[in-house]
Formats: structure tokens, sequence, C-alpha cells
């Protein structure tokens, strides 16, 4: 059974950087798709970044394109979000999740990942 471990949350000043790890552990983490997703107060879950296996392409939302990078260390089992310049909105509860069959099109989809962690709050002062 695969299990999803996150650390690195934590507060901080708008403008400071954070970065947040997932270790994954229970399958062969190279297989897997990783993504990142947050939910912010009152609001829904929303996708962040994600990455397809054995150094597959990288997807960002929107929102954090250009500040936010997702990476993944294949011999610690370990991905990670680096985020720069961070903003108040950005605020939120950090979940990681992996996926066996994700294709493209659906790499920021929720529904499309199998496993997810029990999330690391980020709270980014102003």
């Amino acid at each position: 059974q695969v299990q999803l471990v996150e650390s690195g949350g934590g507060l901080v000043q708008a403008g400071a950087s954070l970065t947040l790890s997932c270790r994954f552990s229970g399958s062969t983490f190279r297989r897997y798709a990783m993504g990142w997703f947050r939910q912010a107060p009152g609001k829904e879950r929303e996708f962040v970044a994600a990455d397809k296996p054995s150094g597959g392409s990288t997807h960002y939302a929107d929102a954090v394109k250009g500040r936010f990078t997702i990476s993944r260390d294949n011999t610690k089992n370990t991905q990670y979000l680096r985020m720069n310049s961070l903003k108040p909105e950005d605020t939120a509860i950090y979940y990681c999740a992996a996926g066996s069959r994700l294709i493209t099109s659906s790499i920021a989809l929720q529904n499309a990942y199998d496993y997810w962690g029990q999330g690391t709050q980020v709270t980014v002062s102003s």
C-alpha cells in the first residue's frame, strides 16, 4: 500500500521561500506521477503542480508558474515542491498525491490520483 507523508510546511512572511517534501513508500516511486494540490480555508482543493515519472514533463497552475518548482529524487523516494516569492494567497494546506495511470490531459485532476498524503500547512503572512 502506497503511503505519502508531507513535511516542510510552516509560517513565513510574504516573499520568503519554503520547500515541501513528500516521502513515498510502499511501491516503486519512479513509476508514479506525483502531484501537489492545496486547499485554502473556505475554498476547494486546487491543483498546484505535477510531474510525470522518470524525468517526464512538469506542469504548473498559472498562479504558481515561475515561483514554484516541482522535482523528485528517485534515490530517496521523495518529491519536492520549492516555493519562492510566497504570497498570502498561497496560504493553504498542501497535499501531495501519487498516480500510476495518469496521462498528461488528466494530470491536474484530483480524481486521476490514487493516493494522497495527510497534508502540511503553509501560512504566509503579509
